[in-house]
């Protein structure tokens, strides 16, 4: 067991950023984990080889049997990363990997070149996945957690060994069960890897109530609502001075829901419908039929591992090229081509994002896409992006109606958190669902590492 005086943390890896929080003499805080002092760090990797992120894994753990064991099974890959270091010129202890904003940045600079994943989070329940498959997404989150846990180390001047990490209520919406025990499995592991001795999982809407329940002064049932960027997830609790130091908060969760769609899913839908036409959808084939669209979709699930690999097949480049000899909107379908070539579908659907950021708070936007051709833009109104996600918002008040039929006693207040809860067209579904509830606004981002950093100081204390 660790020492008593061993920082217990609250750890949010989530899907669009990474935090973690810890209660110390200073109270309740988000530990800063990268310049400027943010407590965010965009859940993203960029390795110049695949193979480093295994070789980098392996030398990072500090247990030498977890060590050696892991180095044994990852010996093959092991070896491809020396060989290419030597081609390379490089060196091992040369930065290969990088997180956050700076993945990101390299990966828009170079899409072509190196491995890029963003929200794998959104991945680790994915259905179908073979035993390589789930070990590179060991090695992923590992990568990931080892260099968090090292820059919380630095700011805590003690390695934390005990966390609570918060997981959805459902990670994939298909064989929920499996699914669930898959990508716990694989954050457990990743997080023993990381080097926590003690690891316990909250569900993130509970945990982003606790957050908020420290502010009320009476009991009340609060709806939480945390729209993510992978998940929706919805919980109705008793909150209040009466409850909050029960140490088993389950007799206190009246009902919960989720699934996975969530900002991410914007994105997705607004690449498709509102981009993807300029690339060939919509067109027609040169016998008059209309143009498939799966490849449309193929190229814009960046969240669905089994579509991406679909995508980069030597099969679908084959159909692709044979639906550009019979398109007869040549100069549309070759922009499809060119993504694909230039592995740039992340940076398309990166750009629809910010698009839909910039329509929190505008009436309109433009979408630029001279990375697939110079001068290639296109307008998109907050009109138009709620009618083009007008289905995904329509799942995620679904979840409320479930939450609220499961449970005996209606809601006394909302309590609304995460990444995508700042959208208008999102908090106006939810207040036209509910009435006149009052609604409350949480940390967007930083509620749910809050509720689990309060949760770590109860339950290791």
């Amino acid at each position: 067991m660790p020492p008593d005086n061993t920082p217990a943390i609250g750890f949010d890896y989530g899907t669009s950023n990474c935090a973690m929080s810890v209660r110390d003499s200073n109270g309740l805080r988000l530990i800063p984990l990268q310049g400027s002092n943010s407590p965010f760090i965009p859940s993203a990797l960029y390795a110049i080889e695949r193979e480093y992120i295994s070789d980098n894994v392996v030398r990072a753990i500090t247990d030498k049997p977890t060590q050696t064991a892991l180095a044994e099974q990852r010996s093959t890959l092991l070896n491809v990363a020396r060989l290419k270091h030597r081609e390379a010129g490089t060196s091992p202890e040369e930065t290969v990997i990088y997180l956050g904003e700076q993945a990101i940045d390299l990966y828009l600079q170079q899409p072509d070149e190196g491995y890029f994943i963003k929200s794998p989070k959104s991945f680790l329940g994915a259905t179908g996945l073979a035993d390589e498959a789930i070990a590179f997404f060991e090695d992923v989150v590992t990568w990931m957690m080892q260099q968090l846990v090292s820059r919380a180390t630095s700011q805590l001047q003690q390695q934390p060994r005990q966390t609570v990490i918060g997981r959805p209520v459902n990670f994939q919406g298909a064989n929920v069960e499996r699914s669930n025990q898959q990508a716990i499995g694989i954050l457990t592991t990743a997080a023993q890897r990381a080097g926590f001795t003690d690891i316990e999982f909250m569900i993130e809407p509970v945990a982003a109530g606790m957050a908020f329940e420290q502010t009320l002064q009476q009991n009340q049932c609060v709806l939480v609502v945390d729209i993510g960027g992978g998940t929706s997830d919805v919980a109705l609790l008793q909150m209040g001075p009466d409850f909050r130091n029960n140490f088993n908060r389950d007799d206190d969760i009246l009902g919960h829901s989720g699934e996975r769609i969530g900002g991410n899913d914007l994105d997705i839908q607004l690449s498709f419908r509102h981009l993807m036409p300029i690339f060939g959808l919509g067109t027609q084939l040169k016998n008059g039929l209309p143009m498939p669209a799966h490849p449309f979709w193929l190229a814009v699930s960046v969240n669905d591992v089994n579509l991406q690999t679909e995508f980069y097949k030597p099969a679908t480049l084959r159909e692709l090229k044979q639906l550009h000899i019979d398109s007869k909107d040549k100069q549309r379908f070759s922009r499809l081509l060119s993504l694909r070539k230039n592995q740039q579908n992340y940076q398309l659907v990166r750009s629809a994002e910010l698009a839909k950021i910039e329509l929190s708070s505008k009436a309109n936007s433009e979408i630029n896409l001279e990375f697939v051709e110079p001068e290639l833009a296109t307008p998109v109104s907050q009109v138009s992006l709620e009618e083009t996600t007008a289905n995904i918002v329509t799942g995620m008040m679904a979840l409320i109606t479930e939450v609220t039929t499961q449970a005996s006693v209606p809601p006394d207040c909302v309590f609304i958190t995460g990444g995508s809860a700042k959208s208008p067209m999102i908090r106006k579904a939810i207040e036209h669902q509910l009435g006149r509830l009052p609604i409350f606004d949480g940390d967007d981002f930083g509620s749910v590492a809050a509720g689990l950093g309060q949760w770590a100081s109860v339950i290791y204390r």
